[in-house]
């Protein structure tokens, strides 16, 4: 492989981690265009995420392997004062959607939520193959559920199981900031981290 053509996730130096390393010889530390850095780290002076990249910071300085990912969302949402979470939920993963605003609700956050099912249209409707239908007549709608929730007037959103790319489509039209409580993975009990750790043995057909 040239070395223009690596990046990041050739890297195993992690130099970038704290000052005074050396860095691979193809790092993009040292090797970004200046413009591109300077335009980024203006971005951190905007308001918004000003207090979202503080928050977030916070969060993992104070509960770095202390607190769940359910917890962690709830201590962001204090930081960033959010009140009304919405969620955006796979239908097949409604029950974890209601444990989940209990939860929210019980520790005083407002929860609107929205499957992915609402709405009730076909596929065929928008000019998906019948052939998917095998899984169900009714699209998922991540486009509907963003303007739900955008409708709702939520301060942060969580998504639940969206499959891939319906979660995209719901990133793009969310106007409220939008975090992740489960990634959808069927095969292995929304673990799909458990291919990458498995990679070399039991899922050794993904290196293939």
């Amino acid at each position: 492989m040239k070395l223009e053509d690596m990046s990041c996730v050739d890297c195993a130096a992690k130099s970038c981690r704290s000052p005074g390393n050396e860095y691979p010889a193809f790092c993009l530390t040292t090797h970004m265009d200046q413009k591109i850095l300077d335009d980024a780290m203006a971005c951190y002076r905007e308001e918004e995420n000003h207090r979202i990249a503080v928050a977030a910071a916070e969060v993992e300085h104070e509960f770095y392997c202390k607190h769940t990912r359910v917890e962690e969302i709830m201590d962001f949402a204090r930081k960033i004062g959010a009140q009304k979470i919405g969620i955006a939920t796979c239908i097949g993963l409604l029950r974890e959607s209601r444990i989940l605003a209990e939860i929210f609700r019980k520790n005083g956050f407002t929860v609107y939520g929205v499957s992915c099912k609402a709405g009730a249209q076909s596929k065929v409707s928008i000019g998906i193959p019948e052939a998917c239908c095998s899984t169900g007549p009714n699209m998922c709608n991540p486009i509907l559920q963003a303007k739900l929730l955008n409708e709702a007037g939520t301060d942060l959103n969580v998504v639940v199981g969206l499959c891939v790319g319906h979660d995209s489509l719901f990133y793009k039209y969310a106007e409220a900031i939008t975090t992740t409580a489960v990634t959808k993975d069927r095969v292995l009990g929304h673990n799909p981290a458990a291919a990458l750790y498995n990679a070399e043995s039991y899922y050794s057909k993904l290196l293939k």
